[in-house]
């Protein structure tokens, strides 16, 4: 937190944009939940919160929870947002809602920081992560928190070492409501995937956390209501893998001084089947689910888009000793290379039949700014701005047999018998090979909320879906095995799955999570 004289006070609202239907937000799930209403709390909102002067009162509203009100904007002195640019037109949207008020608003983050010409309306633009700009963003505040006369740009230099972060704010945020915890690690990533901004925005040299500020996080993260499952958003857990060695065994202490109450899972390059020594300090820490971005089973392709790491063991073998260590592989996959072929949808599904990869976020390829892949298809005018399309990009393939090979992948890969199918494998040949956690402490909270989920997938999926034989051969073969927790994790993530691969065969979802086709700036009601 940064010093301000005792008196100066200034009242910052934090306010973090709503996402709209996305194949990655599970909203679908929420429902089967005990009040659900968001995927994670982000994280640097709740950082940016925490750094602010102690004496500052900092407010912060998720809009994918509630909307920022009137009350919200009338109270505070400064409005801060940030986001991606899937999130650009809520962002806007939030600005022109507090200059209503004539508040000042600053925004950060990646989208910002990639392309500061999207936001020309805000007062500040934080372009870079924290750092010397907070620095002077805190001390102009400070010193006038009146609207700039112009916008005010403000670029970091210097990044504060990830060792000196503060505890991110989340006793802010109401975690009970998130489907996830979140906590990040580390920042960048080594490789330079031809799609990926990570190393353009953080860089290629991870930088990290020392473990005792992960462990005081996690204990935070439970203090202030988290439950179930946390997220480590490193771009890649092994970006570092000297780091991530040294950090496991704390997680692992942690771990057993807590009673295993908490599943973690991370993002990491496939390339993580090469170290078993990184792989057994996960499963000790209790790791289950590791996404990796496979992005496609074609060898020529992967080589076009400088994702060559992917190669150093065969794909299935990956995956299968990913498994072996008791942790469910998630893969994105991209549709709309330049390598794809008429046969590349079957080929996807034969990968996904053969691989028994339960959940695969599949996209169609949409290029970022700041990403090797941008600068390519600009010079070979291949970027095209139309917000109608379902991608930015001009396929080497017509763009109508893309969008329907996507559309007809997802129809079938999330076809409730299919996908249920791969959870039994999963269930049969994963699960088995996590390690043998303490039974859980018997509590009445945790007893209420597990009957909570069963009643509402039972009635929900069970009663009132229409794929109920499907369901109700899986679930009785949980419940004759007393597999109650395989059942709800299980069931509250496959139902988002099979309601959005529905949507999207129709045409009623977007083909990326990037695209900003039918995507609207409203916000729920008040």
């Amino acid at each position: 937190m940064r010093a301000a004289s005792a008196d100066t006070v200034r009242r910052i609202l934090c306010v973090f944009p709503r996402y709209t239907s996305s194949f990655g937000t599970f909203e679908y799930s929420y429902p089967l939940t005990d009040g659900v209403q968001a995927f994670m709390p982000p994280q640097g909102l709740l950082l940016i919160a925490a750094y602010m002067p102690e004496n500052w009162p900092v407010r912060f509203v998720d809009e994918n929870i509630r909307p920022a009100t009137t009350e919200d904007f009338e109270w505070a002195e400064a409005v801060f947002v940030s986001g991606m640019h899937i999130q650009r037109q809520q962002m806007n949207d939030i600005c022109r809602r507090a200059h209503a008020f004539d508040l000042p608003v600053a925004i950060g983050g990646p989208s910002v920081s990639a392309c500061p010409d999207y936001y020309p309306s805000f007062d500040y633009l934080h372009v870079g992560e924290l750092g010397d700009a907070t620095d002077e963003l805190i001390g102009r505040l400070a010193r006038d928190p009146s609207r700039p006369e112009t916008q005010v740009v403000l670029k970091t230099v210097d990044r504060l070492d990830m060792t000196s972060f503060p505890l991110p704010a989340y006793e802010l945020a109401e975690l009970n409501r998130y489907f996830l915890g979140s906590i990040q690690y580390s920042s960048g990533c080594p490789y330079q995937c031809e799609f990926c901004d990570i190393p353009g925005l953080y860089g290629r040299n991870p930088r990290i956390k020392t473990p005792q500020q992960i462990t005081a996080e996690l204990d935070k993260l439970l203090e202030c209501g988290i439950r179930g499952s946390v997220y480590f958003v490193d771009d890649n857990f092994i970006g570092n893998r000297k780091a991530a060695l040294d950090l496991l065994p704390h997680l692992v202490e942690w771990q057993k001084k807590t009673g295993f109450v908490l599943r973690f899972s991370c993002e990491a390059t496939l390339n993580i089947a090469k170290r078993p020594e990184i792989l057994a300090g996960m499963r000790e820490a209790f790791f289950c689910t590791v996404f990796c971005g496979i992005e496609t089973p074609d060898p020529v392709a992967l080589k076009a888009i400088h994702k060559d790491h992917n190669m150093m063991v065969p794909i299935m073998e990956g995956i299968r000793t990913i498994n072996s260590y008791g942790m469910e592989v998630v893969s994105g996959i991209i549709l709309g290379l330049d390598t794809d072929k008429p046969e590349t949808g079957a080929h996807l599904l034969e990968f996904i039949e053969a691989s028994q990869i339960p959940l695969l976020t599949i996209n169609l390829l949409q290029a970022l700014p700041k990403t090797p892949l941008w600068d390519r298809l600009a010079k070979e005018n291949r970027l095209i701005e139309d917000e109608g399309r379902e991608s930015n990009v001009d396929f080497r393939m017509p763009y109508d047999e893309v969008v329907d090979t996507w559309r007809k992948c997802m129809g079938v890969a999330y076809e409730p018998a299919r996908l249920l199918q791969r959870y039994e494998y999963q269930i049969q040949n994963t699960a088995p090979n996590q390690i043998k956690r303490p039974p859980p402490k018997a509590s009445w909270e945790n007893i209420r909320l597990g009957l909570i989920m069963l009643r509402n997938i039972f009635w929900q999926v069970g009663v009132l879906g229409d794929y109920k034989l499907e369901f109700w051969k899986f679930a009785l073969r949980r419940l004759a095995r007393g597999e109650i927790e395989h059942l709800i994790a299980s069931m509250i993530v496959a139902h988002h799955l099979i309601m959005f691969a529905r949507a999207a065969s129709r045409g009623r979802q977007n083909a990326s999570n990037y695209s900003m086709r039918l995507r609207e700036a409203s916000v729920p009601a008040e």
